[in-house]
């Protein structure tokens, strides 16, 4: 009696090698080599990232080691949103700095549907004069009108930029121009 055979775990992993492709003019070996790769190292499946135009997922971007606080990836949009802003006031500081001293400059997500803002559209920014109680006057800018009427980060602080200086305008009793002769232009 022969001992019985053992399975041969070792043809487990291999693959069997393509037949050519009906219609193909290219042997099986070279029409594979032309395709795309559709796997990743190891035959796995490739990784994706930013699929369906979400941004980055995963680990690296969240802020800790593979992306700490100083790397563009770790700030949320409030916080580039605040840096327009900042950019755009320190500007305008520079040129009118006796008329917006005390001046308050302020990030809203959404306006107060409360507040009569006296207009029909969603206001963008306000100018919320200076009260009887002597609070100092204040501008808001509103994170969220500005964000949806802008494509790209070149667009959003430009359109940051000019919310800023038509409302400094507004407060002033000046126009927009007036305040900034690069209003408006791109």
């Amino acid at each position: 009696m022969s001992a019985p055979e053992a399975p041969d775990d070792a043809g487990a992993g291999r693959s069997v090698p393509p037949t050519d492709p009906p219609g193909s003019p290219l042997p099986a070996a070279q029409a594979e080599s032309t395709a795309p790769a559709a796997g990743g190292p190891n035959g796995r499946p490739a990784r994706r990232r930013d699929r369906h135009g979400r941004g980055m997922r995963g680990p690296i971007a969240v802020r800790g080691p593979l992306a700490p606080g100083g790397v563009p990836i770790a700030r949320s949009r409030a916080e580039r949103f605040d840096e327009y802003v900042l950019d755009a006031v320190e500007e305008l500081e520079r040129r009118f700095a006796t008329e917006l001293d005390g001046v308050e400059f302020a990030v809203e997500d959404v306006p107060d549907p409360r507040r009569d803002h006296g207009l029909v559209d969603i206001p963008l920014g306000a100018v919320l004069a200076s009260s009887e109680r002597d609070e100092p006057a204040r501008i808001v800018l509103y994170r969220r009108p500005i964000e949806l009427r802008a494509v790209g980060t070149s667009e959003l602080s430009e359109l940051v930029h000019d919310v800023v200086v038509e409302q400094v305008a507004d407060l002033l009793g000046l126009g927009p121009a007036d305040v900034d002769p690069d209003y408006g232009e791109e």
